[in-house]
């Protein structure tokens, strides 16, 4: 949810799962637990399923601001694969946390759940801002990292893991490949597999999915590809999309340097 509110209350109510939100302006008021909270611009909200609350602009000018709801399972079976310990729902001593980084993290979820990103990217984001906010916020923290001889002894299996993923995607990076396909393929959890990536290559699976496909809608648009026909051979969910990135990485818009190649 992405939502502007000045006279709006919200009745007291729960949700049967987790709500993580950040307000972008303006203040919203609220009470849960039997205190009362603000949560203002930058701040992170972090309801448990099940915390009745209410809510109401907490200034004039109104407030705006960005909700995820996850499901409880589903966000302890994420959890329990990045600390690899069994399942336990977390729970979140305040409903508000007053914490730039997380802030940041939830924002960049919401972005990629509702806009143009790949599902790899979107998982890798979900992982990302679950960890962040459960070592933040919550009362149950993740495990300790593994200690460090059982880290050494595990790094060429993790070198290896990050090859397969590698092959992997240069096989694949036009396709819509998702987090659950890579764990497959580097016979680990996901956020073990992403961090073996990460670790071997500098780069989320993610982001070189994207490189490799920039690189291929540049071999194309040097062949006289029109920049939507690359766009959407080459994986990107529409020329637009591809053009952002284009831009971003090579300072150049696709239609240019196609331009530029055939001249």
């Amino acid at each position: 949810m992405h939502a502007h509110f000045r006279g709006h209350v919200y009745h007291r109510h729960s949700h049967d799962c987790y709500s993580f939100g950040v307000t972008e302006s303006g203040a919203q008021g609220f009470t849960c637990r039997r205190a009362g909270h603000v949560s203002t611009a930058g701040m992170v909200m972090a309801f448990n399923p099940e915390d009745p609350h209410d809510g109401h602009a907490a200034t004039g000018p109104g407030f705006t601001y960005r909700m995820i709801h996850v499901g409880p399972e589903f966000l302890t079976d994420l959890l329990a694969d990045i600390t690899g310990r069994p399942p336990a729902r977390p729970l979140f001593a305040s409903p508000v946390l007053d914490d730039a980084a997380v802030a940041r993290a939830v924002q960049g979820l919401h972005a990629a759940l509702t806009g143009a990103a790949s599902p790899l990217e979107r998982s890798e984001r979900l992982m990302a801002a679950a960890a962040l906010l459960v070592r933040r916020g919550a009362t149950r923290p993740p495990a300790p990292a593994a200690p460090l001889a059982t880290a050494a002894s595990s790094s060429t299996g993790a070198a290896d893991a990050a090859r397969r993923i590698r092959a992997f995607l240069h096989d694949e990076y036009a396709s819509q490949v998702t987090g659950a396909e890579l764990a497959a393929v580097a016979g680990r959890s996901r956020y073990a597999a992403y961090r073996a990536f990460q670790a071997s290559y500098g780069l989320a699976p993610s982001a070189y999915q994207r490189q490799l496909r920039l690189r291929a809608a540049r071999r194309l648009l040097a062949g006289g590809v029109a920049p939507a026909d690359a766009a959407a051979t080459v994986g990107f969910a529409d020329q637009a999309h591809l053009t952002r990135w284009f831009r971003r990485c090579y300072g150049i818009t696709p239609g240019a340097y196609r331009g530029a190649a055939s001249g």
